[in-house]
């Protein structure tokens, strides 16, 4: 015989050797004890409440604060990013009109090398639909930013030298100075992000804190007003006996006695439910199987 059956057979024979009226006692004490120490654990747990009450509200504050201003920046880099694209249209427009009229004679053949209209296609085209994690993001904005560097220094020496590109030079600029706020925001919004991740786990551990308190606080506030019925009712029980004596006090010794009489504990009542239920679910099992075989031969 193992040491754990032994230690279930030694607490099993002392549980059976405890009296109704010891067990009640035990009970009534236990609910006379609660309500002599629940006033002062509800007074603690509402100080607790209070304390922490205003410092979760800062905390959602300030997380509500930073997600605004990274959704702020989001809409000031989608607005400069959804302008800058549809100029491209247009810059493309007036740089093939003056390629047929040959105004682009003196295009510097290192900027044509280049493609711009290709490059800012494929970055859009990238960051609009790929699923692209920050880093990644970030090397995208970077090459864009290199291309409208490259665009500024070439607008500026192609309208010196030719007045007629003007219309060109200006949306291309224009193009330029979008993309450029909208690198700007994106930048800001990317760090923006990283200053609202802890304020949100901040936030998350706070509430997580203030909930538990409270629930400690309602269950403690429960049992408090459960307290004189409980008392009253182990009271009872102790003068009038653990037979049912009426409504809200029903026979508590049914069971010991069905199982001093020969019959089965609510235990063995339980375990042999349990062992029928999964014979039935074995048979039907069974049954299933033989079923599904029949009908493929």
């Amino acid at each position: 015989m193992g040491p754990n059956f032994r230690r279930l057979h030694m607490e099993s024979d002392g549980l059976l050797a405890v009296t109704p009226d010891q067990l009640a006692q035990a009970l009534l004490d236990r609910r006379v004890l609660l309500k002599e120490q629940l006033p002062t654990v509800i007074r603690t747990l509402e100080a607790e409440e209070q304390n922490l009450a205003p410092k979760v509200s800062r905390s959602v504050d300030k997380h509500k604060q930073a997600n605004e201003i990274v959704a702020k920046l989001k809409v000031e880099r989608d607005q400069a990013q959804i302008v800058a694209r549809n100029l491209l249209p247009k810059v493309k427009g007036h740089r093939n009109k003056l390629v047929e009229s040959g105004g682009m004679v003196n295009l510097d053949p290192d900027w044509k090398k280049e493609k711009l209209f290709e490059e800012l296609d494929e970055i859009e085209e990238n960051i609009q639909t790929s699923a692209l994690d920050h880093k990644a993001e970030k090397k995208m904005i970077e090459r864009r930013k290199k291309l409208i560097q490259q665009n500024e220094k070439w607008l500026k020496e192609r309208r010196d030298s030719n007045p007629e590109m003007a219309d060109y030079i200006d949306s291309r600029r224009e193009m330029s100075y979008q993309f450029t706020i909208a690198n700007k925001a994106h930048r800001n919004m990317i760090k923006a992000v990283e200053k609202a991740q802890p304020l949100h786990e901040k936030k998350v551990a706070m509430e997580a804190e203030i909930r538990d308190v409270r629930r400690q606080l309602d269950r403690a506030k429960e049992l408090l007003s459960q307290s004189d019925q409980a008392i009253e009712h182990w009271q009872r029980r102790l003068k009038d006996g653990y037979r049912e004596l009426g409504l809200g006090f029903p026979d508590l010794l049914r069971d010991m006695i069905q199982v001093q009489d020969g019959g089965d504990s609510s235990f063995a009542k339980r375990k042999k439910k349990n062992k029928q239920n999964s014979k039935k679910k074995n048979q039907d099992k069974k049954r299933n199987i033989s079923e599904s075989t029949g009908e493929e031969e």
